[in-house]
């Protein structure tokens, strides 16, 4: 049977027509004044995506290059610094700060779960030697939301900077960077940004960051944030020429909705979703869910790999498996991006049908029912 291809991932996500047709044009040479014009008009677009007034800069890599980055540029061997870890991706803070030789200070955190102000309170009370705080402000592989705001207050007390990873929650979730005193921010051109995957962006915000940054001894070449800000706006390697051309569109995009709007459409969506998963007797896997996805518990009685299988074989619909301890476990439903109101209630119907399908009778209808009521109030 004919089927269409729906991406309900977060990440990559989908791409609107328009920023794909802007990746067809020419590709111009690096050096050349039009194109310095072009990222310095992106480096301003993404100061207002960021919230903040000092310097964002282009990398050519996926959102991982940009946490290595971070890393790199203001971990020096044996430093202390807190990762905080309640997912694949803290895990993957652990991991660089591992690889650069910092004295960790890790805060676990169940998976599912945020972590609480008071944890990273008392981590800095008990290690008033730490440098540098790495979190995450959406926890991707489990759908979690952590409250930054009060936790860049509590850092902001200390000689530590924040350094956060927003790869797939900037523009979904709310982020000030000036006004929370947050450091440091990364994310990536693949999620709400609404592009391909291939570029990513580290927000440095403020003089206590750029002290962080100068007195850091790892060694670094590619990712030296130094080398960025002496050639900023332009980039000190190869730019990623057709990307840069696609992400002014998606920014310019980005500015029509205005963030408050963008804000508000993926807080209603990810709504809609919770309301039908639940309708139809799921789970919602996290205990504080953000506006990026939604994580749902797969049921006993359903093979969570085969389940994803069903999905996108026979309808089409991608959604995503659980990572690491949660393969098989979970679901995630991303509601990121390019994404519209019956992108949602057919996602929606496809794990109605696919749960049906595999023998999880559940009430057919009913979780359409509710994330179209949802979305109408929305509306009003």
């Amino acid at each position: 049977m004919l089927k269409k291809t729906r991406i309900m991932t977060p990440g990559p996500t989908p791409v609107p027509v328009d920023v794909l047709l802007e990746g067809a044009k020419e590709t111009m040479a690096h050096r050349t004044p039009e194109f310095k014009k072009m990222l310095a008009n992106a480096s301003e677009g993404l100061k207002k995506v960021f919230r903040t007034g000092d310097h964002v800069f282009i990398l050519s890599s996926s959102g991982t290059g940009a946490l290595e980055a971070s890393v790199a540029n203001t971990v020096s061997p044996n430093d202390k610094v807190i990762t905080v870890v309640g997912g694949k991706f803290g895990e993957r803070w652990a991991e660089l700060c591992k690889a650069y030789g910092a004295n960790m200070v890790k805060i676990d955190v169940e998976w599912g779960d945020c972590v609480k102000t008071e944890q990273i309170e008392k981590a800095l009370k008990e290690n008033p030697d730490v440098k540098v705080v790495f979190t995450t402000l959406s926890e991707t592989s489990t759908g979690v939301v952590n409250d930054i705001k009060p936790i860049a207050k509590v850092v902001g007390k200390t000689d530590a900077i924040l350094v956060v990873d927003a790869v797939s929650g900037l523009i979904a979730e709310p982020l000030e960077m000036e006004k929370w005193g947050i450091d440091i921010a990364v994310a990536g051109s693949q999620k709400a940004f609404m592009m391909p995957p291939g570029l990513a962006f580290v927000a440095v915000n403020g003089e206590k960051a750029w002290n962080r940054i100068e007195k850091t001894r790892s060694p670094r070449y590619y990712f030296d944030l130094r080398a960025y800000k002496k050639k900023y706006t332009d980039t000190p390697y190869t730019g990623a020429v057709n990307l840069v051309y696609q992400l002014n569109k998606a920014l310019e995009m980005i500015e029509d909705e205005t963030l408050e709007k963008i804000w508000n459409r993926h807080a209603i969506f990810a709504n809609a979703m919770r309301k039908g998963i639940q309708a139809i007797g799921l789970k919602v896997f996290s205990k504080k869910p953000g506006n990026v996805l939604t994580a749902v518990t797969v049921p006993e009685d359903v093979d969570g790999i085969e389940f994803l299988r069903v999905t996108s074989k026979e309808y089409g619909m991608y959604f995503s498996g659980g990572q690491g301890k949660l393969a098989g476990k979970i679901f995630r439903v991303s509601n990121l991006g390019y994404v519209d109101r019956l992108d949602m209630i057919s996602a929606m119907a496809t794990i109605e049908m696919a749960m049906y399908k595999m023998g999880k009778h559940v009430p057919i209808g009913s979780g359409v029912k509710a994330v179209e009521e949802m979305l109408m109030e929305g509306d009003e």
